[in-house]
């Protein structure tokens, strides 16, 4: 961006939660949605895009949320959706497939959905709910941009050393690309914002 002191989702604001399709805003206009495992630091990456503290809220249950959040950017044709996270054991199966189907039903429909922003903890990237999400956008062609979150907790060779080890698991994905983050130390912070404002059509 022209102006490194700019940002354009410093007032974003909450806009609904959706625990249906039908239940989401107005199918019009561009969004970006972020997806994540519960402790993978996905409410803190958004937290640290938008320079807000509590614009996304963690909860003190893992996989209890089940809901899409949508925040609002610049209007309701721009948005942020908050994927709730998921990978605990002791969410029910019944939950889980409830979830799954409720994500699919929207990754694969979802028209003004532009990509998703997958976040990942560095130390342990590439779940099984990683790749299934993977599977999902692969499948519906969806741009997806990997955040691996945390990276603090590495020295930078290590951090480096994942980045390449997961960029090259996943080279057989053209849709697909990845990057360090941080939301501590702010390792990345910039590239990603500057990724997701690309991504939303928003001015410089």
């Amino acid at each position: 961006m022209n102006n490194p002191n700019y940002n354009p989702f410093h007032q974003t604001t909450f806009l609904t939660s959706a625990a249906q399709l039908k239940q989401c805003p107005e199918d019009d206009g561009r969004e970006v949605a972020f997806a994540g495992r519960s402790n993978a630091g996905k409410s803190s990456a958004i937290n640290a895009i938008s320079q807000q503290k509590k614009l996304a809220k963690t909860s003190k249950t893992p996989g209890r949320t089940q809901l899409l959040n949508f925040f609002e950017v610049k209007s309701k044709d721009t948005r942020i959706v908050d994927l709730p996270g998921y990978g605990f054991a002791k969410v029910p199966l019944a939950q889980k497939k409830k979830w799954e189907q409720f994500i699919d039903e929207y990754l694969r429909n979802r028209e003004s959905l532009y990509g998703l922003f997958l976040i990942m903890d560095i130390r342990h990237p590439l779940t099984d709910f990683d790749n299934m999400i993977i599977h999902w956008t692969n499948q519906c062609q969806l741009a997806t941009h990997i955040l691996l979150t945390k990276s603090d907790k590495m020295k930078f060779g290590p951090a480096k050393a994942v980045l390449l080890k997961v960029s090259k698991a996943l080279a057989q994905y053209p849709h697909v690309s990845a990057q360090l983050f941080s939301a501590t130390d702010h390792r990345g912070v910039d590239v990603a914002r500057e990724r997701l404002a690309t991504w939303l059509q928003l001015p410089e």
